[in-house]
């Protein structure tokens, strides 16, 4: 299950059924647990733990220092989980001091080539990024998020759950839950209607959703108003609930 020519520290863990391929580095601090496949040419390192089932494609770069001048050797972590899969030469860092100290991936992700997951980010399940999308440092990503292909999410962003982002956006402020957006500044363009649908949510949820929509971006209230409006309508439709929590935490502002 492990290529001859791989390069393994006697420190690492590894389960007996992980398959290794030709020339990959794990370094002495890494633990990968069963059912994962890691391919050629990919290197591990730092204090990475990598779960279950996972599929690492070739050239990929898992765990490496973060790209923050601050950083200064510290130990810090990177938490992947389950059912993953990271196409050729994605690249996620380990966290910072400044921060949690660790960068999270969750379970069920489709990570594509060339994307960039920066120190200290935090990303839920079932989410998929599609070719060269890189997140900076300090980001939050949701369930269910899906982003375009060359989108570019700032620093210390959020993008709440359901949410889409379409090919090329460039995103400087928070992206709502269930919203899609576009364009550089990245600008509101709707619902995420499609996938609530493949989610199965129900088709008067959809609908309290798309004018929960007009209330925050059409009616031209303030954030603050538009919050107290749609508090009052989570006990009709508890899926508005995390679109409330979502913008009463918010702290850099939402798109509009």
């Amino acid at each position: 299950m492990i290529d001859a020519t791989a390069v393994i520290d006697a420190g690492a863990e590894i389960a007996a059924d992980v398959s290794i391929g030709p020339y990959t580095v794990i370094g002495a601090n890494v633990a990968i647990e069963t059912g994962t496949r890691i391919g050629p040419h990919v290197v591990i390192t730092g204090h990475t733990r990598i779960g279950r089932d996972n599929t690492v494609h070739p050239f990929a770069s898992i765990g490496d220092d973060p790209q923050d001048k601050k950083y200064g050797g510290e130990p810090t972590r990177l938490e992947i989980g389950d059912r993953n899969t990271i196409r050729e030469f994605v690249t996620i860092n380990r966290g910072t001091a400044q921060d949690e100290g660790v960068t999270r991936l969750g379970d069920d992700n489709w990570i594509m080539a060339y994307v960039h997951i920066a120190h200290d980010c935090q990303v839920g399940n079932q989410t998929i990024f599609a070719n060269n999308a890189s997140l900076a440092g300090h980001v939050t990503i949701g369930d269910y998020v899906i982003l375009g292909g060359f989108t570019l999410v700032h620093q210390f962003c959020s993008l709440g759950p359901h949410s889409l982002t379409a090919y090329g956006a460039g995103i400087s402020l928070d992206v709502p839950p269930y919203v899609t957006v576009g364009g550089s500044p990245a600008s509101p363009h709707g619902l995420n209607m499609e996938g609530l649908r493949r989610r199965g949510f129900p088709a008067e949820t959809r609908k309290a959703l798309k004018q929960a929509y007009k209330t925050l971006y059409r009616e031209n209230r303030s954030l603050q108003d538009a919050i107290t409006e749609l508090r009052g309508r989570v006990e009709a439709c508890p899926e508005l609930g995390v679109l409330v929590s979502f913008l009463e935490n918010q702290t850099r502002g939402i798109v509009r």
